[in-house]
């Protein structure tokens, strides 16, 4: 039975929005697990500013676009409809966000082999000189790096925020909630932001002892080390950087215990 449903019974937090959650949640069932829809992040596009204006109106003068997730091709999208002729060349993070562009009809001329930003650098470094110029929207609490080194080899980089994360009240209570309860087996993350605001809760209602019964599994050598910064034990941080390996991976970590413990 463990080995058809290596998660059978295990109530599995999934961090993500409702609109993200269905393939989580259904991936967590196909293997016996219970998935907990709790989403640790939400995103809301900001208020349009003249700097956000200038930036759409300029559009034409970018040689490259950069894409960093799902959610900022959507957001981008609800500011400025129009595809034209004139628009950048596109570099994405991530097959997924390369899927969402290709429903609006664009195509990704460039995806690195890996979902950070680091390996987006340096694969993406040649296609990139002194004239250059690059459009980077992104969310409030988007890293810089990608901006800093594509500026130290002479691009002119604009970036310009156009959505702000936050996490849900709602999530805050059924969070604290069910942590304090015991009711979580395994927590997972999908990013340093998710991290972040899980630990705003457990500091909030004293909840850290809890987290030592946990399973701990997580996306990208980024959120691994925001999780050991708080002190925490990561089980599962695959190598590839999706929800799939995610799990087969805390799978693996879990199949491992059970063979030690016999």
């Amino acid at each position: 039975m463990l080995k058809s449903f290596p998660l059978l019974d295990k109530k599995v937090l999934v961090p993500r929005g409702k609109d993200q959650a269905k393939s989580f949640s259904e991936l967590v069932e196909r293997y016996g697990g219970i998935p907990i829809e709790i989403p640790l992040i939400a995103f809301r596009p900001i208020e349009k500013n003249q700097r956000l204006q200038d930036c759409l109106k300029a559009l034409d003068t970018y040689d490259w676009i950069i894409f960093t997730s799902n959610v900022t091709v959507e957001t981008f999208f609800s500011f400025n409809n129009e595809v034209d002729t004139n628009f950048p060349k596109i570099a994405v993070i991530g097959n997924k966000t390369a899927e969402v562009l290709k429903d609006k009809g664009l195509r990704a001329e460039f995806v690195p082999s890996a979902y950070v930003a680091e390996v987006f650098v340096d694969e993406f470094l040649p296609y990139i000189n002194s004239s250059s110029r690059v459009l980077l929207p992104k969310g409030n609490l988007a890293r810089e790096y990608i901006a800093r080194a594509l500026t130290e080899v002479g691009a002119e980089v604009d970036e310009v925020v156009i959505y702000e994360t936050y996490m849900p009240e709602e999530s805050r209570v059924k969070l604290a909630q069910m942590l304090g309860d015991n009711q979580l087996d395994i927590l997972t993350f999908t990013s340093p932001s998710t991290v972040d605001h899980l630990m705003d809760v457990v500091k909030e209602n004293v909840l850290h002892e809890q987290l030592r019964n946990c399973v701990i599994g997580c996306i990208g050598p980024i959120t691994e080390k925001k999780l050991l910064g708080y002190g925490l034990v990561v089980h599962a941080s695959p190598e590839e950087y999706t929800v799939k390996e995610m799990i087969k991976s805390t799978i693996a970590y879990l199949e491992n215990e059970e063979e030690l413990s016999k």
